[in-house]
């Protein structure tokens, strides 16, 4: 099958949306008729499932829209447990001009993760395209090269060391028939720069996971196999290499048959596996026969997941229809992801949930289970975003050496007004003023020395003081 990106499609923020403002109100009215009647919000959160699954449900994120969107940032915060950035990590972001650095959207991108409580996959180091001009037409030779792209990782990967959980460290290396793409690296360096590249991370930051990334590598075929061949030569060099992500960027209907076999195969050398970038675009219009596919073809993909014991979770690419790269990228496709342009969850999204265990979730423990706090230990509140009339909060329960909590449950006061909207890693209510979060089925054990958090959002009016947090 042809290639459904083409060679260097990762979206550049400047080319996204330009395209977009019919696409979007036509998907936003349709996406609202399509919808079940039956609320497919009301699912559980997408990064509760997975977490009891043993996995993260992720979504790549731009640093822009966190700060200026409230729709798109109380989706990223609620629903997944892990951010990629979407460019912001890139070398032509972070510098763009040869020893001069603009960390201000990563760092963004890191701290909304920190407060929500969310991994964060860094993407990505070593890539043929969205270098900086200095460094794409540079005319190095091969030892500056080298020297140049040595200090990159370092120094990116030094900065958020212990911050970012794993990386995309090698992007797209290959051509559709399985041999190295022609680019700045391998044609300079040749292609022993691959695991100087894994070792230069892992020196940098030792604890972080280091990948290779590429997209039609899903099913089995030569390009797939060209890479299974180097991830089984960099484990035997001893070479740092920890995973491989599959970008699972996918025409509706065309998840490859081989899906689950081929990350399995990957998985038993040794390594773990990760969809990294799914979408699933159809051509527009859409409508409920093609939206029924799409949900079909997520779940698919989260059940293949599931079904491999080192597959580590799932990153959809992009919050909702109204961010997405695809239309500006493929004129007439569009409505790729999870969310339609109103921000509203579409069949796909509750297609997620079941394959992730919707309906069978374990019920919260009964406040009954630990009916008064252990010595010392606390519950902190946090307001680490606001905006107009809506807020992000957050609580830290957190034990001393010595004390643990098999359960717990926090309660507080609203005493401005403010109103509960929606909470994630715990189950919140509001009757009146009172509010009271008790924990998920599976974030119940607070270890010794240990802390667990759980967000929220809400929304104010006039004023927002911090309330004081009761434990149990």
């Amino acid at each position: 099958m042809p290639h459904p990106l083409g060679p260097s499609t990762h979206r550049p923020t400047r080319f996204r949306r330009a395209v977009l403002a019919f696409t979007v109100c036509a998907a936003t009215l349709l996406g609202a008729a399509l919808l079940p009647s039956t609320a497919r919000a009301a699912d559980p959160p997408l990064r509760e499932l997975a977490a009891a699954k043993g996995i993260y449900l992720g979504n790549a994120v731009a640093g822009g829209a966190l700060g200026g969107n409230a729709a798109y940032a109380a989706l990223a915060g609620a629903q997944f447990g892990s951010l990629t950035p979407e460019n912001a990590m890139k070398w032509g972001s972070v510098e763009p001009t040869r020893g001069s650095y603009n960390w201000a959207e990563a760092d963004q991108i890191v701290a909304f993760a920190q407060a929500h409580g969310q991994q964060v996959r860094g993407h990505t180091l070593v890539w043929h395209s969205q270098n900086p001009g200095w460094l794409a037409n540079g005319g190095f030779g091969a030892a500056e090269l080298r020297g140049i792209l040595q200090q990159h990782i370092a120094t990116e990967v030094g900065r958020y060391q212990g911050r970012v959980r794993a990386w995309d460290v090698l992007n797209e290396l290959f051509d559709e028939d399985g041999s190295y793409r022609s680019s700045l690296w391998t044609d300079t360096l040749g292609t022993g720069f691959v695991a100087d590249a894994l070792t230069w991370a892992h020196q940098a930051d030792p604890a972080a996971e280091l990948y290779l990334n590429d997209y039609n590598v899903e099913g089995l075929g030569a390009k797939s196999d060209a890479l299974y061949a180097l991830v089984r030569s960099l484990k035997a060099q001893g070479a740092p290499i920890h995973g491989v992500g599959f970008q699972a960027h996918f025409v509706l209907g065309q998840v490859p048959a081989t899906l689950q076999a081929n990350l399995q195969r990957f998985a038993d050398l040794g390594v773990d596996v990760a969809v990294t970038e799914l979408d699933v675009r159809l051509q527009t219009p859409a409508t409920e026969a093609k939206l029924s596919q799409q949900a079909a073809d997520y779940g698919t993909v989260v059940k293949s997941c599931l079904a491999v014991s080192r597959c580590r979770g799932v990153t959809a690419w992009d919050i909702s229809d109204a961010d997405s790269w695809v239309p500006s990228v493929f004129p007439g496709y569009g409505a790729a992801t999870l969310y339609d342009a109103g921000y509203q969850p579409k069949p796909a999204h509750h297609a997620v949930a079941v394959a992730l265990g919707a309906g069978t979730h374990t019920s919260t423990p009964s406040p009954s289970a630990s009916s008064s706090p252990a010595p010392g230990c606390t519950a902190a509140y946090t307001v680490p975003n606001q905006w107009n009339t809506g807020f992000t909060g957050g609580v830290t329960v957190s034990c001393p050496p010595g004390s643990s909590l098999g359960s717990w449950r926090v309660g507080w006061d609203f005493t401005a007004g403010q109103q509960l909207s929606q909470s994630w890693n715990a189950t919140c209510t509001q009757t009146g003023t009172r509010v009271t979060c008790a924990n998920a089925a599976w974030n119940g054990g607070v270890t010794a020395g240990g802390s667990v958090a759980f967000g929220f959002n809400g929304t104010w009016s006039g004023s927002n003081p911090v309330p004081v947090v009761a434990l149990n």
